[in-house]
């Protein structure tokens, strides 16, 4: 019986000395991990414009306000790095004693100099696309008016069936008439057919423009046509009682269709 009690604990002995080499080589990895280099470099905040990054008092404890140094960065903000270190798949870097930040939430110089560029040159094409879209406005608002404007000159002069002016209008001469004189824009001579130029607007004081055409009657084949010059009213050759006249929309007389040429 002694000597199986002095086996046992031989055996254990040696289970013990393989086990102990073990266990110290697998925490190794995990305190080499957590060690902190000495560096110095200059790093920059990159977060959100307007916002901060918070600094922490130690990396190994849980973010919240125990670890909280009431320190914190804003975006775009210069940080000199003199230490560095990975925990838990983090990379951290340390700004000062006790005061920690995550790597991620920086760039390096030359990173924050690239995006930099890059945002500047976006910020210019974007400028130069709304001046563009800026004068291309101007353009039509100018186009716009010289069709109104031509447009209320006529108010006053006789309605003639077939008549295209410069004396006597029909509707759709008229219309003819206007666009052709104030923009040397040919928009065909029947309302049967100007009604399929353009692109087609809802009908509503809110949405039309200036020089938009508006038709009565059938969307594909309309009887009559004028010009929308704003402010709820538009310019048409009525009927030979009337003549030229400027009129406003009503729901009695509401236009089927309406069509942006400009």
């Amino acid at each position: 019986m002694k000597f199986k009690s002095l086996l046992v604990k031989v055996l254990m002995a040696l289970a013990l000395a393989l086990v102990a080499p073990v266990a110290a080589s697998a925490q190794a990895p995990a305190a080499q991990a957590a060690t902190v280099k000495v560096v110095n470099k200059q790093v920059v905040v990159n977060y959100v414009s307007g916002y901060s990054v918070k600094a922490w008092k130690n990396y190994k404890v849980k973010l919240g306000a125990a670890n909280d140094t009431g320190i914190s960065f804003k975006h775009g903000t210069t940080l000199t790095v003199v230490g560095e270190v990975k925990y838990k798949k983090r990379t951290w870097y340390k700004i000062a004693d006790n005061e920690w930040i995550l790597a991620s939430y920086t760039l390096s110089h030359k990173a924050w100099a690239k995006k930099a560029a890059a945002a500047k040159k976006a910020a210019a094409k974007v400028a130069k696309k709304a001046a563009a879209a800026k004068k291309v406005s101007k353009s039509k608002q100018t186009k716009q008016n010289k069709v109104v404007a031509l447009a209320k000159s006529q108010v006053g002069k006789p309605y003639v069936w077939g008549a295209t002016g410069p004396y006597s209008f029909d509707c759709s001469g008229l219309t003819s008439y206007v666009y052709s004189r104030a923009l040397g824009k040919y928009i065909t001579r029947t309302t049967y057919t100007q009604v399929h130029q353009g692109k087609t607007v809802a009908v509503s004081t809110a949405t039309l423009k200036k020089g938009d055409l508006l038709f009565w009657g059938s969307k594909s084949s309309p009887y009559h046509v004028g010009i929308y010059v704003g402010g709820g009213k538009f310019v048409h050759a009525a009927t030979p009682s009337q003549g030229v006249i400027k009129q406003s929309l009503s729901y009695y007389f509401w236009p089927s269709t309406a069509k942006r040429l400009i």
